[in-house]
Parts: structure tokens; sequence; C-alpha cells
């Protein structure tokens, strides 16, 4: 599906642009009427308020989102037409499926879920690998009205039981577990741990025989997938109101537990369709290859749901990118004669360091577009992304958004935005962002600040799932009727945006981000700990790497088997993402009188930048820093 306002040129842009600031709500009334198919329509396109941080789209009306990404198409006679293309961890290991046969995996699924009881509203926990069940169960949970909340397959029990526990899971779906490369993980002994911990709302495991060789034990609340699961049979989708939830997805915060950002059916799927379609320029031959797992917001908008409302053919992938060779991306876009390709940073980096062979060794030939996304990307990784991989004839995407959004806010469009390495240039029609200096002021023209967003966008998340007031003070409080994104940016005279980073205490390693406080709090679980501070320092291949300052209790040693068991220990509260790349044993930590820790200090004494600390004036014991200093140098 298309929008009826099409953009072919920068001029067309500019035009559209205009218009969609000038007429907001008749652009957003006319996008939604394009992009989907509903059901009953809107009695008012939105009512929004971000001074009380109150968000809603298309209010009154009703749709099903299963129906508009898989039996729309299949009632247009596309049934036949490639929906889902699965590659496998292994070389050989694939799987197509049409449309025709997706709607009857879903329906199946849908079938077997309201057999065990799940409800419209009901959430279900999704602990899986990147293989076709994930997507088929996420699409049946939406079908039915149950509200998915997928965990990342590289997280731990504890941050399983977290999350479960906070959503109130009634089912979690979960495989005995996945190869990612040549690492076996146990994907079934850690939902059991979770449980073990305390998870009171789970009623029942399904458990998803993935790989068959590998056995798993069967408590008395499993149930196996294959003995569920029934022959196929239809299963009449009903309608659900744009404002009911469709998912919840967990991100780390600055502080305390993870947020459950909360989307919902409408808003999420028209922006998602919408952006998908604008920012790509997808045609309807194509085949469209995006790397992420559907544990993260960019597998859910531009995996699953913005593809398939587009009625546009996706690659999912279960493996990583250089296994079991450094090819593998580009045999997988040979193989199955890719267009479109959007992955990470991280990723670019990590192959470009491999070097060009493993890349000048393919064909290529049929990628039209390149995207990145998850992280502003480094000029160079830019440049070896456009030069090598896309021979200087494919244009880079370099796309910014968030979990939080929904969807793409600020990108160029396929073909038609100029491009500069790692920038993301100009924002969609309909998004009006703003950069905000140190005194709260608004700029004009070229300057650097806060970026904010001064209106909302149908694919903006709805609220912190359980607590509507950290929703109110992390995104509205701080910058009055602005949404706050949390990242800085700076403007240039040609009014394109370079995204800055985070300004708050997250991490972002590989493009998921990381809350220092999960970290510190798994850190100081040890007996021999008394405090600690997570910081990221900047890494070529990562984009950032997580330092640990450490102070121990008096008289503990200060060793590498410290440091071993501390890596060990965060692996298993956190997850193997969040190991540190290097820890400091320090005496004390930089902070100030309130008790806050002041981590840009902290950044500057882990590169042993030492001439410019910046002000200082605030620490309760300036003296410490002198102390960390000489932590730091002996290291070396």
């Amino acid at each position: 599906m298309t929008t009826s306002i099409q953009i072919k040129s920068l001029d067309d842009y500019q035009r559209v642009y205009r218009y969609s600031l000038e007429k907001n709500e008749e652009f957003w009334d006319n996008i939604a009427k394009n992009q989907l198919h509903w059901r009953k329509p809107w009695s008012r396109v939105s009512q929004c308020d971000y001074l009380t941080g109150h968000v809603s789209w298309y209010l009154g009306a009703e749709l099903n989102v299963a129906e508009n990404c898989v039996d729309r198409h299949v009632h247009a006679g596309k049934g036949s037409k490639k929906a889902l293309i699965w590659v496998g961890n292994e070389p050989g290991e694939e799987k197509t499926f049409t449309f025709q046969q997706v709607y009857e995996e879903v329906c199946r699924i849908a079938h077997a879920l309201e057999a065990l009881g799940i409800k419209k509203g009901d959430r279900v926990g999704l602990y899986l690998p990147n293989i076709p069940e994930l997507a088929f169960s996420m699409l049946a949970c939406a079908r039915i009205g149950a509200i998915h909340s997928v965990i990342f397959g590289g997280f731990s029990a504890h941050s399983i039981q977290s999350r479960m526990n906070d959503c109130g899971a009634k089912l979690i779906i979960t495989s005995n577990g996945v190869y990612r490369g040549e690492k076996w993980i146990d994907l079934k002994t850690n939902v059991d741990e979770a449980i073990a911990i305390g998870c009171s709302t789970i009623a029942n495991v399904l458990v998803i025989p993935h790989r068959s060789q590998s056995r798993w034990e069967r408590q008395l609340r499993d149930l196996n997938w294959n003995e569920v699961l029934q022959p196929f049979k239809p299963h009449t989708a009903p309608s659900h109101l744009s404002e009911d939830p469709l998912f919840i997805l967990y991100t780390s915060g600055s502080t305390g537990k993870p947020k459950g950002v909360l989307h919902t059916m409408g808003g999420y799927l028209t922006y998602t369709s919408y952006s998908h379609q604008l920012v790509f320029q997808p045609q309807d031959s194509d085949v469209y290859f995006c790397t992420a797992d559907l544990g993260w917001i960019t597998g859910h908008s531009y995996l699953l749901y913005g593809p398939l409302a587009n009625g546009v053919t996706t690659v999912m992938y279960e493996g990583v990118p250089q296994y079991p060779t450094a090819s593998r991306l580009w045999e997988i876009t040979d193989q199955h004669s890719v267009n479109i390709l959007y992955t990470a940073p991280t990723a670019i980096r990590t192959l470009a360091s491999l070097g060009d062979e493993p890349v000048v060794k393919t064909s290529r030939k049929t990628l039209r577009t390149l995207g990145t996304v998850g992280e502003p990307i480094n000029p160079e990784a830019w440049r070896w992304y456009s030069s090598v991989v896309g021979e200087d004839r494919c244009p880079i995407v370099d796309t910014w958004w968030q979990t939080e959004t929904g969807g793409i806010l600020i990108s160029p469009l396929a073909g038609i935005t100029p491009t500069q390495p790692g920038c993301a240039t100009l924002p969609l029609p309909g998004i009006e962002p703003k950069i905000i200096n140190e005194s709260g002021e608004a700029l004009k023209g070229d300057g650097q600040g806060a970026l904010v967003i001064a209106r909302s966008w149908p694919g903006q998340m709805r609220g912190v799932y359980g607590d509507p007031e950290k929703f109110f003070d992390t995104y509205f409080r701080q910058y009055p009727g602005n949404y706050s994104t949390g990242d800085g940016a700076r403007r240039d005279s040609e009014n394109n945006y370079w995204i800055l980073g985070r300004m708050d205490d997250v991490i972002k390693i590989s493009g998921h981000r990381l809350g220092t406080a999960e970290i510190e709090s798994a850190c100081v679980l040890h007996s021999d700990v008394v405090e600690s501070a997570a910081i990221g320092v900047h890494d070529d291949i990562t984009g950032e790497a997580l330092h640990l300052f450490v102070v121990v209790k008096s008289g503990a040693p200060e060793t590498p088997d410290l440091a071993k068991a501390l890596i060990q220990l965060i692996r298993k509260e956190v997850g193997p993402l969040a190991s540190p790349k290097k820890i400091h044993f320090v005496p004390g930590l930089p902070k100030t009188r309130s008790g806050k820790i002041m981590r840009r200090i902290l950044k500057k004494l882990a590169v042993q930048e030492f001439s410019d600390l910046g002000d200082i004036s605030t620490l309760a014991e300036p003296s410490v820093i002198e102390l960390i200093k000489k932590a730091v140098i002996t290291e070396r």
C-alpha cells in the first residue's frame, strides 16, 4: 500500500513537509486512510496534550493489525507472494512462507492461544530465537488482542523474571534453545530459572522444540508446541480499537528498572507502514532484509509490522553477521536477490574490520538501498558501507528513532534526500523537531542542544506500562509542551540534523540500550563490592563499550579473579550484552553533594583525558579524582 501523498523529489518533500505542519490533522487523516484497512472510521484524528502527557490517535476507530499485515494481501490476490523468508543460523537452513501460509500459521496459533485461555488484554511473553514462530506468535497475539512482550534471547533469567512480573504475563512462549553462531543458548533453562526466582502470574510455558537434538526438561506447567497447535482452520479476526494496546517492549532507562514501553494498535501500525514506505521507497517486487532481532524495536517495526503491512517480502535471519564467515550477509543478499538492506553500525564496523575481500567476492548486484539503525554511524564506517558494500551506487538512509517513537522520525528518503556521512538529515513529514539550549530556549537555525519533538505523531508510545507518572516525568516534564528524546543533536545551516547521542546515563552497546542502574545493581550483589558506576566509552566496533568503576570493601582483594567473578555475575543478572570490557578498581567515586555520581568525569578518567574535567565545584570530595587517576594510570 502506498500513501496518496507522493514524494519523488526533494521539492516534493519540501512541499509535503510544509503541508504536514500547516494542516497536521488533515495530513495524518490522509495517511491513515491510505496506509491501512479500517473497519470503523475515527471520530477524531488525535487528542494530544504534551502538558499533561496524554496521547491518543484515531479515536473510536477499529481495525485488526494481523488482518492488515496478512489477510488483506491474501484477499487482494497476493496469497502466493512470498511474505517471509527465514534464514537459519547454519547455511542451507531456510524456509519461505507465502502470505497464504503466514495466514494459516497465524490462525493456528490464534486458536491455540484462545484454547489456553488467553483473552484480549492478557500479556504474553515471547522469549524466542529469531525464528518464524516468533513472528507468527506476535501476529497471533495482535489478532486476538493479547499484548505481546518480546524478550531478547540474550537476556538472563533475572531479566526475564523482572519483565514478566512487571507486565503480569499469563503465558510465556520459548524454545529449548538456539545457536548464535557456534554458541548454544539454553533458553528453556533460563525460563525455568526465572520462574523459580518468582513469576507468579505465569500459568503455562509453551515450548517450541526448535533444535531437536537438544532435549528439554519438561515441567508440569510446560506444553509442547507441536502437541498444542492443531491443523489449520480459519480464524475470524475480531475488531479492536485503535488505542487498544498492541505490545509492551522493555527498554533500559537511566534510573531504576527497565521501562515497559507501551504501543497501541492503530497509530503504531499507521506510522510503521508510512515510515517504512517513505524512507525505503520499496517496490512491489522488492526483497527487503532487516538484520535486527525481533527482541528489539527495529525488529518489531521494520522486520515485521512495517514491511508486512506494506505487502513487502521480508527476510528474517537467525544468526550473526560473521558466521560461519564474514561473507554471510552478502551471500544471503545474493541468494535471495535482496534489494534493500537495513542493519546496525556495529555490524558494519565489525565487518569492515575484517577487510573488503569477504564483500567483494560476492555480487550484491540486486542491492538498491542501504540503511543503518540503532546509533549514530561514524563517517568512516558510513563511507565503507557506501563504497565497498554499495559500490557507491546505493543511497544510505541513516535513520534516527527510538523504542519510544515506534518508527523513524529523522532520516534521508532513499534516492531523494542528499546525504552526508553520519548525518540523519531531515525529519519525516509530520515530525517537528526542535533544538533546546541549556536555558530552555528553542534555537532557530543552526545550533546544538537537546533534541525534542514539538508535536505528537501516530506511532508515539502511549505510556510506561503501569506507571503513568514515570511516563510524564521521563518524557514531558523537562521541556514542557515537548516530547524529550533524551538525545543531543546539532542542526546545521541547511536544517540537517546530526545526532550526538544520549544525554542521560544510558549506555548503548551495539545499538542496544542498557541502563546503568541494572548493571550497577548486579555488581553490588557481590559480597566484596561496596558500590560501582557503569559508563560507556567509545569503541570502534560496538559504538560504546562498558567500563565499570568498582569500590570494594576494606581488605577485599582487587584481583583479576574478582573482576572475572563480577563479569560472570553481571552476565547472569543482566545478560552477556552487559559484560564489562574493563573493570577499574578505585578507592571512591566522584559524587555531587546530593550523592549523584558524575559519570562525565569518569568517562574522561577512563580514557585518561585528565586535562579537561570541566566544572568539579559541586563534588563532595574533589580529592577522590586524584586517587582515581592514580588507580587508572597504575593499571597500565
